[in-house]
């Protein structure tokens, strides 16, 4: 997905929203999943989420677990004791 076409969907789901077509939830639903599609398929990465320590819920993409490991370090400021899983 490119940049364009990702704008385009984020503004269908605004529109949406704000003609009473969907519910919050749904918008952020729809919102989240342009997002995550344009993020990994801008460099062919994956999408991963921390789990544990004060970076729980964290979502880093990377090209391995290896790699969502050490930018979940330098993104937050003390991670303590995490793991990270892929997110499908």
């Amino acid at each position: 997905m490119d940049r364009i076409s990702a704008l385009r969907n984020v503004e269908e789901a605004l529109s949406d929203f704000e003609a009473g077509e969907c519910d919050l939830a749904t918008m952020e639903r729809r919102i989240r999943g342009v997002l995550r599609t344009y993020a990994t398929e801008f460099a062919d990465l994956d999408a991963y989420r921390a789990t544990g320590g004060s970076a729980d819920g964290m979502v880093v993409v990377a090209d391995s677990p290896t790699e969502a490991r050490r930018r979940v370090r330098d993104l937050a400021d003390d991670p303590g004791d995490f793991d990270v899983t892929r997110v499908e």
